[in-house]
């Protein structure tokens, strides 16, 4: 450091990453300082400089030595684990500064003599007690992972073992039964479940048959707003979307593809389109903060669409070590390693940090603002809605196409074919007074789903009622196929919209 560089320092006073000392009179009152930075993210202790006033007073060349060793005994003595610091001397308009350099930890949390543990809060620091904060720090040295810690009250009558089969067959070939162990063991090597007999939170969340029974917090809140922001009373469309991980990734795609415009593109005029917000990128980023939210923070994943923008907001900043620029070029730290792990393994998640890269690539006006401790917030802006082809129509008219480009229906990337009239005409079964409901099932299965999310969708709690007058009709008529057409009642089948005419 420079005395240009402590020049513009001292000028612009205390934060939370720089610190002013004149002297070093009490040694004890140190260790707390030290501490709360080795617990946030680092940061400069300029001694010689009045606090209050960043004043330039400067240090004999005895007091330089004696707090050099002073502030070294309080850095390995009194705080704990101990803190090797970086000291340097520098002149400055002729007055001898001691600058003091503190690194991040690597082993939080830091505690003072006494056992306290301190984090820096702006210029000043303040002791932390709550369990929440404290496992946060934990967290960050990787000593904690929230993701492997077992979920209270639950067991192995929580887990789905059918998803686990589907998920054993797709990555080692063969189902539980054929490893030769019992089924708690075997949970318990693939992390799934604890020693002690409790679903662990990655577990329950991949294969748990009503993870949020348990874990409530841990849901997707989707809302379509009518304008640009949240104070209206009024919005389009509303979903708690809950379920496994895998489930809640294709129920949040559903809802983005059942509420966005889809662009023609050069297409013929009876294909569904494109999205106007490129499908990869909000893949990406949606798998991201399934994956990589904060766990300690009890708080749901948002997907927010306004007329202007999609805003898709993840509990928890970005891991230590990690910023919004770093992102953009594909460093990653896995904040939750074992879920990291299963996504890959069931999911079109890799882990290799290309997500964000994949993303700006696809969306040039991609913006990220990470909020440390707070949210991780991803802003991808909407093309210009104040084309006639983009406002709201009314439910139950005919989708149209003009010369931009834009295909328009009531549920925005529902095909051309999907209106009213073609349904019934190609689906003369269809159950008197269904087409609206039809019509919903239709746009909702452009992300393949089971018949169960289907009939959530419409509202439906007869299942039976539902695959009389609209499951059965649609797929005889082949406007949905299955997914596993050899295995027409696999517990796992799903559906998705056919596109006649692409």
């Amino acid at each position: 450091m420079n005395a240009q560089e402590i020049k513009q320092l001292c000028a612009l006073g205390e934060n939370s990453k720089v610190q002013f000392k004149l002297k070093l009179d009490n040694t004890s009152k140190m260790a707390p300082e030290i501490a709360a930075f080795a617990n946030y993210r680092g940061g400069t202790i300029l001694i010689g400089v009045e606090d209050k006033t960043g004043e330039i007073v400067g240090l004999t060349y005895d007091e330089v030595q004696q707090i050099s060793r002073d502030i070294g005994n309080v850095a390995n003595n009194c705080v704990r684990p101990a803190v090797y610091l970086q000291t340097e001397t520098v002149s400055v308009e002729g007055k001898t500064l001691l600058v003091v350099n503190v690194n991040e930890g690597i082993d939080k949390p830091y505690k003072d003599q006494s056992g306290n543990i301190w984090i820096k809060q702006g210029s000043d620091k303040r002791r932390i007690v709550e369990n929440a904060e404290i496992l946060a720090l934990f967290q960050e040295s990787g000593s904690f992972r929230p993701d492997e810690k077992g979920v209270r009250r639950t067991t192995i009558n929580d887990i789905d073992m059918m998803l686990v089969n589907d998920f054993l067959e797709q990555s080692y070939g063969k189902r539980a039964e054929e490893f030769g162990l019992p089924t708690e063991q075997l949970l318990q090597n693939l992390q799934i479940m604890t020693l002690d007999g409790h679903a662990t939170l990655a577990g329950l969340l991949f294969f748990g048959k009503h993870p949020q029974m348990f874990e409530p917090a841990f849901v997707i809140k989707a809302v379509s707003f009518f304008g640009n922001d949240m104070g209206g009373l009024e919005y389009r469309d509303s979903k708690d979307i809950t379920g496994t991980i895998p489930r809640m990734f294709e129920a949040g795609m559903a809802f983005l593809n059942a509420n966005l415009h889809s662009v023609q593109a050069g297409q013929s005029f009876n294909s569904i389109g494109k999205l106007e917000i490129s499908e990869v990128a909000l893949k990406e980023i949606l798998q991201n903060a399934l994956v990589h939210r904060d766990y300690l923070i009890q708080a749901p994943i948002r997907i927010m669409i306004f007329d202007n923008r999609v805003e898709i907001v993840s509990p928890g900043g970005l891991p230590t070590g990690v910023d919004v620029e770093s992102i953009r070029f594909g460093k990653t730290q896995q904040r939750n390693p074992l879920m990291a792990t299963l996504c890959a393994k069931t999911m079109d998640y890799r882990g290799l940090g290309t997500g964000i890269i994949r993303a700006t690539k696809e969306v040039r006006n991609i913006e990220f603002v990470n909020e440390e401790g707070g949210q991780f917030q991803v802003i991808m802006q909407r093309p210009d809605n104040s084309h006639p082809s983009l406002k709201p129509i009314p439910y139950g008219s005919i989708a149209s196409e003009d010369n931009t480009g834009y295909s328009r229906s009531p549920y925005g990337s529902t095909p051309y074919w999907s209106s009213m009239s073609n349904i019934r005409k190609r689906c003369p079964a269809l159950g008197k007074g269904e087409d609206e409901n039809a019509r919903r099932v239709l746009a909702f299965c452009r992300v393949p789903q089971g018949i169960l999310e289907m009939m959530e969708e419409v509202g439906y709690k007869s299942r039976t009622s539902f695959r009389r007058n609209v499951f059965t009709p649609l797929l005889e008529a082949g406007l949905l196929i299955p997914e596993y057409k050899d295995k027409p009642n696999s517990p796992k089948q799903r559906y998705r919209t056919a596109n006649f005419w692409q």
